[in-house]
């Protein structure tokens, strides 16, 4: 089960409720593009925030960045969040891993994107992608196609893609950061995998960050936490974490 999926911002605090409800709206551009966008409290025009593009897990829809963002950070950052390719059946929306969604994941995340510059004072060179399970790596495949246009990329419980070579444009995305939070008793993203991807970004010279939580396939409010503090690092320069255990190489060896 998702903790973030079954959390309702009704669960905060009326003060938290009430400032996450002057932040978070929910709009449609001339374009049709469906987003949710947080303005971060106590906004301030001069200052150039950084952004946080969001890709949402299966099932759910733009409006999980209202669910995300109080555990985030409510000041850091101006975020949006594109709706993902509806689901037939009708539960809800995705990343699907194809050709035809990932074409549909760079528009709607362009736009998004051009949509936030346009409202908000954004920093052009702090821009995170992010995104949970099916969201994180689709995140890591719309970065991996522009590394340029991002500041850093996060995957919550979501895998590197394999196909269609991603690291085609190597040189490049050796200067692109990336957070991967992986829950040890996870099935969606087992050890393994989260394994075989540090093995690749080793090999590959790419700087990551893998932390492993414990939790399986729901989502421990702890990476959330480890989110900001990662993507302020990279803003600042600075480092705001405490050592945590590393992530080993194989299930049971230490590094």
């Amino acid at each position: 089960m998702n903790r973030i999926q079954t959390w309702s911002v009704e669960d905060l605090s009326s003060d938290v409720k009430s400032s996450v409800d002057q932040s978070v709206s929910q709009s449609s551009s001339r374009r049709g593009l469906h987003y949710s966008v947080f303005s971060p409290v106590h906004y301030e025009q001069n200052y150039a925030y950084p952004l946080i593009v969001w890709l949402h897990g299966t099932g759910d829809d733009e409006n999980q960045l209202a669910r995300v963002m109080p555990l985030i950070s409510m000041r850091n950052y101006v975020a949006i969040a594109p709706r993902g390719i509806s689901d037939a059946a009708g539960n809800g929306c995705s990343w699907p891993d194809s050709d035809y969604a990932l074409g549909q994941a760079q528009q709607r995340v362009f736009d998004c994107i051009d949509e936030a510059t346009i409202r908000f004072h954004v920093a052009p060179k702090r821009i995170f992608l992010a995104g949970l399970q099916c969201g994180g790596s689709m995140a890591f495949r719309v970065a991996m196609s522009a590394p340029h246009r991002f500041g850093g990329v996060l995957s919550l419980a979501g895998g590197f893609p394999q196909e269609n070579a991603p690291l085609s444009r190597i040189n490049e995305l050796r200067d692109l950061p990336l957070f991967i939070a992986h829950g040890r008793e996870s099935t969606y993203y087992p050890v393994d995998q989260a394994c075989h991807d540090l093995r690749l970004f080793h090999v590959a010279g790419m700087c990551v960050t893998l932390r492993q939580y414990p939790c399986g396939d729901e989502v421990h409010v702890q990476m959330l936490s480890d989110m900001d503090k990662w993507m302020m690092e990279q803003v600042t320069g600075c480092d705001l974490t405490k050592p945590r255990q590393s992530f080993p190489l194989r299930p049971g060896e230490s590094n």
